[in-house]
């Protein structure tokens, strides 16, 4: 990517302060702007107008930017790292692709488009391979890979149970597991399971249908659902995990905010030679009642230090849904999210 000073911008634009000007940016290869736009320049162009505080106009492998040096720079290393990303993935820019780098550099762990593709996880031939969105995830993804025991914690849309469910079949995949476990608390809202019609089965499947969802996204729905009727991937509530040692496993805790602390450390214990355990939650969605005391709280404040368990927690800013998401949970939680004891 290359650049050229075509002169002093007018006055009266968006951008202001010391050092403003206007440049050139030429992109490398055969890649043009709307490409890199996602086929929607006009409007990712805006946002990024926005979002960098410059005046940006472009056509078809050239960007000319005014605004300040700082901000122009940070416009060129944005385009420098979506051009990267798309070398290497060797596939179209997508409106996703966009977005997420946009979220990183909001983040306060930018991301490096080299080391997410290298932390990419191969979960099946039919399927693509999934790649961490943030830098955040990019810890979270090392993380697994290096400590036995890993809990992720934060908001919604963060990719917790997504990333975990990848490594999961990646795992599996390789061959350094036989078995996928996935469970999460049946916590009941209202009503009580044994008042709701149908077998315990069909009582319980909705609690665990974000965990079939991610399932289905990893792997072909008839390779999934022949590992599942094999046992070779097991979806139970919580309550059934009792009693069980799970040896070359890798067991999945999905909503661990609605687990007692009675309850946590009963799954904990679950773990046996050769397995790995991943618990997933947000503190701020607990549906338990006042008087009882959340199990991902306390292990998080009993855990925290010692070594062996890796910790990851996120922020609104490492939102990987929908761009309004991580709007919505900076207002209703302030922006903090769940911050780790420092």
């Amino acid at each position: 990517m290359t650049e050229e000073l075509s002169g002093v911008p007018e006055s009266g634009g968006i951008h202001s302060g010391q050092g403003s000007d206007c440049r050139r940016i030429f992109l490398e290869g055969n890649l043009t702007v709307n490409e890199l736009c996602a086929g929607d320049e006009v409007r990712n162009l805006r946002t990024l107008s926005s979002f960098f505080h410059v005046q940006l106009t472009a056509r078809e492998n050239m960007l000319s930017v005014s605004g300040t040096c700082e901000n122009i720079e940070k416009v060129k290393s944005f385009f420098t790292d979506l051009s990267a990303l798309c070398k290497l993935r060797k596939s179209p820019v997508t409106q996703r692709d966009f977005d997420f780098l946009c979220g990183s550099y909001r983040s306060q762990t930018p991301c490096d488009p080299v080391k997410l593709w290298k932390n990419r996880l191969e979960v099946s031939p039919k399927k693509p391979c999934v790649m961490p969105r943030s830098g955040r995830q990019q810890l979270y993804v090392e993380m697994m890979r290096s400590c036995e025991v890993v809990f992720g914690v934060g908001p919604a849309g963060t990719g917790k149970t997504y990333l975990a469910m990848a490594m999961a079949v990646a795992s599996f995949i390789k061959g350094d597991v036989s078995r996928i476990v996935l469970t999460r608390p049946a916590r009941e809202s209202g009503e009580r399971l044994g008042f709701l019609p149908g077998s315990m089965e069909d009582k319980v499947s909705p609690y665990l249908r974000p965990l079939y969802d991610a399932l289905y996204d990893m792997l072909p729905y008839d390779e999934a659902q022949n590992l599942i009727l094999k046992g070779i991937i097991e979806v139970a509530p919580l309550a059934f995990m009792r009693g069980r040692t799970l040896n070359n496993a890798f067991i999945i805790l999905d909503e661990a905010q609605n687990t007692t602390v009675d309850q946590m450390l009963m799954f904990l214990t679950r773990m046996g030679f050769g397995s790995r355990c991943i618990v997933t939650g947000d503190p701020q969605q607990s549906d338990l009642k006042e008087n009882e005391r959340s199990g991902l709280k306390h292990a998080i404040e009993t855990l925290q230090d010692l070594p062996g368990i890796g910790f990851t927690f996120f922020k609104p800013a490492d939102v990987v849904r929908h761009r309004l998401i991580e709007t919505i949970i900076t207002h209703y939680t302030g922006g903090s999210g769940f911050k780790e004891k420092i």
